[in-house]
């Protein structure tokens, strides 16, 4: 009689390894980013590392716990859960804390829940349930826009409560759209986008729409001038305009004073390194300084000396260049991509349409989080608040992330059942 193996043989232990890795790593960076000598517990339940053991210890429950649920819960409640976590980002905006900038936390006790950081979660799912369905087709017109609005709904709710980083990431499900069926040029737009962003900034409007109608007369040129080819030249020329106009609003009529002064100095149009520009700037120096090999855990000057802000959150990255330097700044990345290439062969292997979309979901949520944090750092993005998965200090962002992530584990290693 052959005998069934059990779900902790069957998960895979490689994307499980890789997420304690990086879990034991960030705690451990939050430990050194706000380490001072007086400090004398590691326990310390008033110092920001002893409340991410707690957190930590709550992620792993989390994590066990979804190992051992009912395995089509998730697909069952995926919208009954994209619901509840919608109401949330409603009630917070007239009833949660703010913080700086944003009224998006609840406050429970000492503790801050973000609802932001579950409702990706929660899109992830339902995205992949309303797809996964066998009669939903990408390419039909009525079934892209529901696809659309279950990604914008969320993004737009966050909008409302000022934090516009937390809305931005949710055009990573972009990316499911296309492992669903949608034209590569789709993926193609997202590219051209923040390209004609950055010159919607640097260059007069005007001109650049100019410089746009001169491109698309000589993009119908070179085509065989059918009226079909006019229309779409017309349209795409008239959405980049139209693009490039919004853009610019956004930026100097819509974004908080402080949001469009790192923008100006991110494009070189403002240093003011002692204003808006001095996060960057000091995480620079901070990185820099770690050279090849770091100065040593606990041994970090910027670091021990508080001189870059949000340090164990925001630019929590800075703390591994300064103290673990190249090398140890490559094997971070390494393990994160390392996780996310797992994640998208994983998710090519399902044999459940809604298993592999929600993987993609999961694999984009993790890449545009680690891209533009990590960018943030480097000075190469506008500085917009978006924490690093299992690095950050928060347990909001850890919980989040581990649900998000131990939900594909549990759907892999049932993959064959699940159909």
């Amino acid at each position: 009689m052959k005998v069934e193996k059990g779900i902790f043989y069957r998960i895979d232990w490689v994307m499980v390894i890789l997420y304690l890795a990086l879990v034991l790593m960030g705690w451990l960076n939050i430990y050194a980013a706000v380490y001072n000598d007086s400090h004398q517990q590691i326990t310390d339940m008033h110092q920001k590392y002893g409340k991410q053991m707690i957190f930590i210890l709550a992620a792993m429950i989390l994590a066990v716990t979804i190992i051992i649920i009912e395995p089509k819960f998730f697909s069952q409640f995926a919208y009954f859960l994209y619901g509840f976590f919608l109401v949330m980002l409603i009630v917070v905006i007239f009833a949660g804390r703010e913080i700086s900038g944003s009224k998006s936390w609840f406050a429970i006790g000492g503790f801050g829940i973000q609802p932001a950081e579950f409702a990706k979660m929660a899109t992830a799912l339902a995205l992949a349930k309303f797809l996964g369905s066998l009669d939903r087709n990408i390419k039909n017109p009525r079934h892209l826009i529901m696809a659309v609005v279950i990604i914008i709904l969320p993004a737009l709710f966050i909008l409302l409560e000022h934090d516009t980083g937390s809305a931005l990431v949710f055009l990573c499900f972009v990316l499911v759209l296309y492992r669903a069926g949608l034209t590569g040029y789709v993926l193609l737009a997202l590219v051209a986008m923040p390209v004609l962003g950055v010159l919607a900034l640097i260059i007069n409007k005007f001109i650049l729409t100019a410089a746009l109608f001169v491109l698309s007369v000589l993009i119908y040129i070179r085509t065989r001038r059918r009226f079909r080819h006019l229309l779409i030249v017309l349209a795409v020329f008239l959405a980049s305009t139209g693009f490039v106009f919004s853009v610019h609003y956004t930026v100097y009529h819509i974004l908080e004073p402080h949001q469009r002064q790192r923008i100006n100095v991110l494009l070189g149009n403002n240093t003011d390194l002692k204003g808006a520009g001095y996060n960057v700037n000091q995480s620079l120096i901070a990185i820099g300084s770690g050279r090849l090999l770091g100065k040593g855990f606990l041994q970090g000057t910027q670091t021990k000396y508080n001189f870059v802000p949000e340090q164990s959150t925001d630019f929590i990255f800075c703390t591994v260049g300064e103290e673990h330097g190249f090398i140890g700044s490559l094997i971070v990345i390494a393990l994160f991509l390392g996780l996310m290439i797992r994640i998208v062969i994983n998710a090519e292997r399902q044999r459940s349409k809604f298993s592999r979309l929600y993987g993609y979901g999961v694999a984009s949520l993790f890449f545009i989080h680690f891209s533009i944090n990590i960018g943030m750092a480097l000075g190469l993005l506008p500085v917009i608040g978006i924490p690093l998965p299992f690095f950050s200090y928060g347990g909001s962002s850890l919980w989040a992330f581990t649900i998000l992530l131990f939900i594909f584990i549990k759907q892999d290693a049932l993959r064959y059942e699940l159909v």
